[in-house]
């Protein structure tokens, strides 16, 4: 189903992806993060559609299909690496900021940083072309909301 998004994705020298391909993958990615724990729960289900919602003017049904798709994608999706790093390449710098502060709104919508959660995202940051320190500006950004 997502065969082509993916191979667009790893492809050597990938080139931006029409908008709603980007969708899918920046909504994967925010599925596989809050897999991570092995807890996918209705907090972050609802805190994944409020951030599609938001990001792309969807309805709550448009966002909660959109999910859907992001989550048969996500496991589907190469691995975290590969993906994030295609994502890197398809995406410009500056909308990775806001990839990171759709990232960091999952992880901390239950208020607790969990260790899994936490290390995934700081691997994904830096292949995302996020610095560490713009990272955690984001983070703080986040839960000062």
């Amino acid at each position: 189903m997502f065969a082509d998004l993916f191979k667009r994705l790893t492809a050597p020298d990938p080139a931006p992806l029409p908008d709603a391909d980007a969708r899918v993958a920046l909504g994967a990615l925010m599925v596989r993060l809050a897999r991570t724990d092995g807890s996918y729960d209705k907090n972050e289900i609802a805190q994944i559609d409020a951030v599609l919602m938001q990001r792309y003017g969807l309805s709550v049904a448009d966002a909660a299909a959109l999910r859907a798709q992001c989550e048969v994608a996500e496991t589907e999706a190469p691995d975290t690496v590969r993906f994030t790093r295609a994502i890197k390449d398809a995406v410009p710098y500056e909308d990775r900021e806001a990839v990171i502060e759709a990232l960091w709104s999952v992880v901390l919508v239950d208020g607790v940083r969990d260790d899994h959660e936490d290390a995934m995202l700081r691997m994904v940051a830096p292949l995302l072309g996020v610095t560490d320190q713009e990272s955690h500006k984001v983070r703080l950004r986040v839960m000062s909301r």
